[in-house]
């Protein structure tokens, strides 16, 4: 490196850190995830408002590549926060009522995708024309996990039966659609060795011996102890191993990391796995921002014209009217009431950074250009943002007809305590 790129890049990074900060601040004073002020960030430092004046200046070519890896970094351990909260007691005693929320929830906007597709092929032409409608399906169909878990928190839902509900169809949405875009890696990135992707499952067999051994080195000093920095160096080196190795395979490294921390050690660690939260939670606040405008300098919405317009609103039709409506069935079909089964369903809608680590996987893969990933990201900023005035809107109308803001779902799941404020907390990077 130059002495000109040092100085470029530290002087990138603070600027960087300081704006999505500033608006990730100002998003949480009007009722809004800071994750919305911090895309928005990325999107403001781009071309799409001063054109490329600013953003060569500011992030010439010789430096977007040093910002891309701080990138890959924090995403990375993001996606292992995203696994590592993962939690088997979310569906306890709700297992019937979670499965229907989220089939209605994956399916119902995943079938609207197919025809978005081939709408959207039009003016958007590839040669992965199978791909590229599954990916499509997928794009509109994803809920993020970890805004969700900090929208609950920030408004006192995350204790609620419906908080736990939440999470649990949010978790079992997230597992699906991690699992088909590996797949679609698979299938585009793969170079045609479709046999290396049958690794994964023997990998994911090795996590899961050396379970006992990792969780052992963890809590050396006994049960009860707290993350030392030795430990905490172990669980990083995990991170980018398991990266390493789903990348060998042909796939993402996202999904190494994200497997890394589903696969963590659980029986007696929840104070073990809070403080990883904590303190992997700090690094992904210092290096996702990182992300966002290394995901906004590719967002050009200069060029957009009507036929543009028509399809972000195409778009926004199939991801909203998809998502809100598919979760709203699902949970109906399962005895919800109309109340509860709108809080879900505007709960699922939210996207936020897991839809710019999916369409960031497109565009690399080649199925997404330029305008259509931009927007994509439009999408994703507005399905985050509409998901508190959603829930201000049902609020209201339930206080209108004399019931409770958030009802009490304890007649369908037990466990109405299943909560997770920890959940929450070590999200606040992302939401």
């Amino acid at each position: 490196m130059t002495s000109h790129q040092v100085q470029l890049l530290f002087l990138d990074f603070g600027l960087i850190l300081l704006l999505a900060r500033g608006l990730g601040a100002l998003a949480a004073r009007i009722g809004q995830p800071p994750v919305v002020g911090e895309i928005l960030a990325g999107v403001l430092l781009g071309p799409t408002l001063l054109g490329g004046l600013l953003a060569d200046r500011l992030f010439p070519a010789d430096v977007r590549p040093l910002l891309g890896a701080l990138a890959n970094i924090g995403v990375a351990v993001f996606m292992f926060v995203v696994g590592l909260e993962l939690e088997h007691r979310f569906l306890r005693g709700r297992v019937r009522i979670t499965v229907g929320a989220a089939v209605g929830s994956t399916l119902v906007p995943f079938a609207l995708g197919i025809p978005l597709a081939f709408f959207l092929l039009r003016h958007h032409p590839t040669e992965q024309r199978a791909a590229f409608v599954v990916f499509t399906g997928l794009s509109v169909s994803v809920t993020a996990f970890p805004v969700l878990a900090r929208i609950l928190v920030s408004r006192g839902m995350s204790r609620l039966a419906i908080g736990g509900l939440a999470l649990a169809v949010a978790a079992v949405v997230d597992v699906v659609a991690w699992s088909a875009l590996a797949g679609v890696q698979a299938v585009v990135g793969g170079a045609g060795d479709y046999w290396q992707v049958g690794l994964l499952i023997p990998f994911a067999l090795v996590l899961v011996a050396v379970r006992p051994l990792l969780m052992r080195v963890l809590t050396y000093g006994g049960p009860g102890s707290t993350l030392t920095p030795t430990g905490l160096a172990i669980v990083m080196v995990g991170i980018f191993l398991s990266g390493v190795a789903t990348e060998m395979m042909g796939m993402h490294y996202i999904f190494g990391a994200f497997l890394f921390g589903a696969l963590m050690p659980r029986e007696g660690t929840d104070a073990l796995r809070e403080e990883m939260r904590e303190r992997t939670g700090e690094i992904t606040s210092l290096l996702l921002p990182v992300y966002f405008v290394v995901a906004g300098l590719k967002v050009d919405l200069r060029g957009v014209g009507l036929e543009g317009l028509t399809e972000l609103a195409a778009i926004l039709l199939v991801a909203i009217g998809g998502k809100f409506g598919g979760t709203y069935l699902g949970a109906r079909s399962q005895g919800l009431t109309s109340e509860d089964s709108g809080t879900l369903a505007a709960l699922m809608n939210t996207r936020g950074l897991t839809e710019l680590v999916i369409l960031g996987v497109g565009l690399q893969l080649g199925l997404l250009d330029g305008t259509l990933y931009s927007l994509m990201v439009v999408m994703a900023l507005v399905t985050t943002a509409m998901t508190g005035p959603l829930l201000n809107l049902i609020r209201a109308r339930s206080a209108r007809r004399g019931l409770a803001a958030v009802p009490d779902l304890s007649a369908v799941g037990d466990g109405a305590e299943n909560g997770v404020a920890g959940a929450g907390r070590g999200s606040r990077a992302a939401g």
